[in-house]
C-alpha cells in the first residue's frame, strides 16, 4: 500500500518558514509528501534548490510544485503571456527541487464554449510541455480540477486534456469537484466511481489529489474549510484506497488547517485499517472454533 499525506505549503506550525524547516517538520510529524507553493510569481528564492532537493530525498518527503495559483490560459493574451511565462518559471523551480509534477489551473473560460476552451487549452498545454521537453525539464504538468462553474476543469476536461497531451496527468481536487457537482461525493462508491473513471483514463493506477474540508453553492466552492466542517467526508475517500492496494496515492492537505488535517487523514486512514484487521481477525477466530 502507498499512500503519501502532505499539506499544500510550508505547515502553518513551522517556525523557520523556510522549505528546510517545512521539509523537516513534515518529516517530523511523520508525513511523505510536499505540495511546494510559488504564490507569487517570479519571486526570488533565497535557498539552494539543489540541497533541498537532497533533503527531501533524503527524509523521503515527496516534492511537487504548484504554479502561481492566477492562471489565464484562455483570455486576452498580454495575460496568457504572462502566465505561460509564470508556469514556464514554476517549471524551472520544480526540476531544480527534484519535484516530478508541475500543478496548474488553466483558468476562466471567458468568452469560450466549453468545445472551444478544450482547444484552445490543449494548444498552450501541448505547447508548455513541448517546450519543457526541449529545454530537457523531465516533468509531469498536473492539470487540476476547479470548483467553479466559470472556471475551465471539469473532470472530463481535464480527463480529455490527459488523453490528447503526454507527459500531462489529472490532478484529482475532491473539495472541487464535490463543490462543482453540487455535492456529488457522498459515500465511498461516488468515490470508486470517480476514481475509476481517471485510472480508466490513465491506466496507471497513480492518482495525485487535494483534500479538505469545502463549502459550496450553486455549484460554485466558495471556501475550503477544515476537514471536520461541510459536507464532505475523508472517510469514504479513506475505504476506497484500502480496497485497492495495489493502487497509489498522494493526497495534499488545503484545508486551513493544513498539516493538522493531513495528520488527521492519515489518522482516519489508520483507524479504518485498523477495524478491518480488527474484523478479520475475529471472523477468523470465529471460524476457528465452529
Amino acid at each position: 500500500m502507498n499512500i503519501r499525506f502532505g499539506p499544500a505549503g510550508i505547515p502553518l506550525s513551522c517556525k523557520g518558514r523556510t522549505l528546510k524547516d517545512g521539509i523537516e517538520d513534515i518529516h517530523a510529524l511523520q508525513l511523505d509528501a510536499m505540495e511546494v507553493q510559488l504564490l507569487r510569481p517570479k519571486r526570488d528564492i533565497p535557498e539552494e534548490l539543489d540541497l533541498i532537493k537532497e533533503l527531501g530525498e533524503e527524509l523521503d518527503v515527496k516534492l511537487s510544485v504548484h504554479a502561481p495559483y492566477y492562471m489565464d490560459l484562455l483570455g486576452d493574451e498580454h495575460y496568457v503571456e504572462r502566465s505561460l511565462e509564470n508556469v514556464l518559471w514554476s517549471g524551472d523551480v520544480c526540476e531544480q527541487l527534484g519535484a516530478d509534477i508541475l500543478i496548474l489551473h488553466v483558468g476562466m473560460y471567458h468568452d469560450h464554449n466549453p468545445d472551444d476552451a478544450l482547444e484552445e487549452a490543449i494548444t498552450k498545454i501541448r505547447w508548455l510541455r513541448d517546450k519543457f521537453k526541449k529545454g530537457g525539464v523531465e516533468i509531469e504538468l498536473g492539470i487540476e480540477t476547479s470548483g467553479r462553474q466559470k472556471v475551465f476543469g471539469s473532470v472530463d476536461e481535464i480527463l480529455a486534456i490527459n488523453k490528447r497531451i503526454k507527459k500531462t496527468i489529472p490532478v484529482i481536487n475532491i473539495p472541487n469537484i464535490h463543490a462543482r457537482e453540487g455535492g456529488s461525493i457522498r459515500d465511498v462508491q461516488d468515490v470508486e466511481d470517480l476514481f475509476n473513471k481517471v485510472n480508466d483514463q490513465m491506466k496507471t493506477g497513480k492518482f495525485y489529489s487535494h483534500f479538505s474540508g469545502v463549502e459550496h453553492a450553486d455549484g460554485d466552492k466558495i471556501m475550503a474549510t477544515p476537514i471536520k466542517k461541510g459536507d464532505l467526508r475523508f472517510d469514504p475517500v479513506a475505504e476506497m484506497m484500502l480496497d485497492h492496494e495495489d493502487w497509489e496515492f498522494r493526497i495534499i492537505s488545503e484545508s486551513p488547517l493544513l498539516e493538522h488535517d493531513a495528520v488527521y487523514m492519515k489518522l482516519i486512514l489508520d483507524r479504518i485499517l485498523q477495524r478491518r484487521i480488527q474484523k478479520e481477525e475475529r471472523q477468523k477466530a470465529k471460524e476457528a472454533t465452529k
